[in-house]
């Protein structure tokens, strides 16, 4: 049972959305919080795997809300829901550690289905703005060293960072390059490492950016 977090200043979204989430069996709302600040003290002190987070909230909005759950010894997935198709706030929360990113009128299934890829570690970004975020997201490499720094990785790592690119989970990698899941999260840490880069969000980012 995927435990969620539903983070929204809005009460009458928040009771709608636990309603939706609950019609599937394989999820179950934890709690649901008005702002960030309310959603990392609640996580700090009850199981959550999945944040579902607003953007532009009072007191505490969802890039900061997104940071101080990520700095939580056990953070939770983050996943930005907004109506906002604000590039500069998403692109903020991404680099903050937020997993992915959907707008409130994609279907329901949709957003269920996002909780999941979430949870199973994948990166979920709408397509419509996954090419303005490789634009606007700026890894810590020059532009020039970009080239570079791909060519320091073997031909495996750069398969599995174009996997990760694609939005496939470390179960999905290992299934498709005949390895174990163990063998595939050492592969990762160690582009992580060679890269600069803190998680396998800014790997995503990395090549969307690069092949852009």
């Amino acid at each position: 049972m995927i435990q969620v977090l539903i983070v929204d200043d809005d009460p009458f979204i928040r009771e709608s959305m636990k309603v939706i989430l609950e019609l599937d069996h394989d999820l179950h709302v934890a709690g649901v919080c008005g702002n960030g600040q309310e959603a990392a003290a609640f996580a700090s002190q009850n199981a959550v795997d999945v944040v579902l987070m607003d953007i532009r909230m009072p007191v505490c909005d969802g890039v900061e809300g997104t940071k101080l759950l990520r700095a939580l010894n056990s953070p939770p997935a983050v996943l930005i829901l907004t109506t906002f198709d604000d590039d500069e706030y998403i692109a903020q929360a991404i680099r903050k550690g937020a997993n992915g990113y959907l707008l409130k009128n994609v279907p329901p299934s949709r957003i269920i289905s996002g909780i999941k890829t979430v949870h199973e570690g994948s990166v979920l970004i709408h397509p419509d703005i996954a090419r303005k975020l490789a634009g606007m997201l700026e890894t810590p490499r020059a532009e020039s060293g970009k080239a570079a720094a791909i060519a320091g990785l073997t031909q495996a790592e750069v398969q599995i960072v174009k996997l990760i690119a694609d939005g496939q989970s470390n179960k999905e990698i290992a299934s498709s390059l005949f390895l174990s899941e163990g063998t595939i999260k050492n592969y990762i840490s160690e582009i992580l490492n060679k890269l600069e880069l803190r998680d396998r969000t800014q790997i995503a980012i990395f090549y969307l950016k690069l092949a852009h």
